[in-house]
């Protein structure tokens, strides 16, 4: 296991990887150390022969806050902004097209890219606490993730884009009855029940990992194609007047005043 004090926990058991998001004191966003360590660990992870399952959860009584707003403010340099973005994709697309399971388990709230990293998942577990929420269109910015990608396959393209728009918040049981989410598990016990899944879903013969191969066969240049057009997207957003007054108002919490530009 990793070192106490590390923001990604890293820890293998027979077959089994289990990735734990280790900044509880701020729900687990994704800040630059955290992004590191997950952008180093997990295309590792993902090419390791004796891996067969990935677990990823949070630490504390959150899954993942998204990214740290704080850090937000400002207009960022476009080369810096899209280098930024695009720095995920390696390890995001290591998820997305590898044959190793991928268990995520949702302990708390999975907001922003947090609700993004969530839908990556083969087996979406959510603790009865979880409520998942984009939070993007609220700030002026852009799905991402892979958000824009999973939500409409999970749940279609009229419920996602009425989640996406309204950025309002899908409690874990509306996400269960919405298909977006495959199991709930009670919340005093989540985390032990979710491990135990996860070791089972390690413990499937080699042919569960060739038919998750051709689950996503048709989806693993798409998605990465996907990635791409978001970080551009995103990129352009981060730039407009309206994402600078979308993060001062959330900083200052009152409503943004947009005027599309």
């Amino acid at each position: 296991m990793s070192e106490a004090g590390q923001e990604l926990l890293v820890e293998r058991e027979e077959g089994l990887a289990i990735l734990r998001l280790n900044r509880p004191e701020r729900m687990n966003a994704l800040a630059p150390g955290l992004l590191q360590q997950l952008a180093s660990e997990v295309p590792r992870i993902a090419d390791a022969p004796d891996v067969r399952a990935i677990l990823i959860t949070g630490v504390g009584r959150a899954f993942c806050a998204g990214g740290d707003v704080g850090s937000m403010a400002g207009t960022p340099d476009r080369d810096a902004t899209l280098a930024g973005m695009k720095a995920t994709h390696p390890w995001l697309n290591a998820l997305w097209a590898s044959d190793k399971m991928v268990v995520t388990a949702v302990n708390g709230p999975a907001a922003g890219a947090g609700f993004g990293l969530a839908l990556i998942g083969d087996w979406i577990l959510a603790s009865e606490d979880a409520v998942f929420k984009g939070g993007f269109t609220t700030l002026g910015a852009v799905p991402d993730y892979g958000l824009g990608f999973t939500l409409p396959r999970a749940v279609g393209a009229v419920r996602a884009t009425e989640i996406v728009f309204s950025d309002r918040r899908v409690t874990a049981r509306e996400a269960l009855e919405l298909g977006m989410v495959s199991r709930l598990l009670p919340a005093a016990n989540f985390a032990d029940e979710a491990l135990e899944f996860a070791r089972g879903v390690a413990r499937l013969p080699r042919g569960a990992q060739l038919t998750r191969r051709l689950l996503r066969l048709d989806t693993v240049e798409a998605f990465a194609r996907y990635l791409e057009a978001e970080a551009e997207a995103q990129t352009e957003a981060f730039q407009s007047e309206d994402f600078a007054e979308g993060v001062a108002a959330f900083s200052e919490k009152r409503a943004a005043e947009f005027k599309g530009r």
